[in-house]
């Protein structure tokens, strides 16, 4: 697995977002049900962007967004990610990441997702249609030319939804510091389980100003790419938008950064701390 790849998944699924490990046992973690109350976090015309960085050095930019479209004669959502190395990075590696995802506007339920990728010339492209109604997801590889239909988790999301639907399903009174939260996922053609351990609140400095945040720490796999199970952590802001403001990754050399660095089309108003 790339780096790039462990970085969308944590950047995208809230984030969005480390598939891939294990559930460890001491950690008694609760699960988050889907929300029946009405979407409260975003909005169509929300569009994020990160920039990515090693050092000094610009790595690549990620975006999402999310608009209202329609899907088989239903009003959805249908959100976009995208990344892409730039400048200096470009020329060693390059990257062209895309990713759809059409889920329901109610309870944030995946319907369908593409990934369409090229990183330093591996290449996929693989989408994904659910069927919540008996578990099930039929994927289709096709650069393979490989079709297979497979069990799902209850309660499942694809890498996408499952930022806006943590965005709008998690409630910080419910859990203390220290607890975790697990959120079922499906990519490729198996079941993750996303794990993540709430710190507590801290406020950060960002170039929009100083700004209340959520403190988390996803646990992603130690080894080629990461120095231990517990090498990232993510600022969420603790505004009614909950949207990732900081990730910082402790790797096997170095340490790299994703920051947010542009929006638009907040659904709350992004609230700034005002400091004497």
């Amino acid at each position: 697995m790339t780096l790039n790849r462990w970085l969308w998944a944590v950047m995208v699924a809230f984030t969005q977002l480390t598939f891939s490990q294990e559930i460890q046992d001491n950690a008694s973690p609760k699960k988050i049900a889907f929300p029946s109350i009405a979407n409260h976090a975003f909005s169509g015309g929300e569009w994020l962007k990160f920039r990515i960085h090693y050092g000094i050095f610009n790595a690549s930019y990620a975006t999402i967004e999310v608009n209202e479209t329609i899907w088989e004669g239903k009003l959805v959502y249908h959100a976009k990610g995208v990344g892409r190395t730039t400048g200096f990075a470009r020329w060693f590696f390059k990257v062209d990441d895309y990713y759809d995802s059409y889920f329901t506007k109610g309870n944030i339920r995946p319907l369908f997702f593409i990934r369409n990728i090229n990183e330093g010339g591996y290449k996929k492209h693989v989408t994904i249609r659910f069927y919540h109604e008996n578990n099930k997801a039929f994927v289709d590889n096709k650069l393979q030319k490989m079709q297979g239909t497979f069990d799902t988790e209850p309660n499942i999301q694809d890498l996408i939804s499952c930022f806006y639907y943590l965005r709008n399903a998690f409630d910080i009174s419910e859990i203390k510091k220290d607890d975790f939260v697990v959120v079922n996922l499906f990519f490729d053609e198996s079941n993750y389980a996303f794990k993540f351990k709430f710190l507590g609140n801290e406020i950060i400095k960002t170039k929009f100003g100083f700004v209340k945040t959520f403190k988390f720490r996803p646990y992603v796999q130690s080894g080629r790419v990461f120095r231990s199970n517990e090498s990232i952590t993510l600022w969420v802001s603790s505004d009614k938008n909950r949207i990732p403001l900081r990730l910082q990754a402790t790797l096997r050399v170095g340490n790299i950064t994703a920051d947010l660095d542009e929006f638009k089309g907040l659904k709350n108003p992004f609230e700034i701390v005002v400091k004497n």
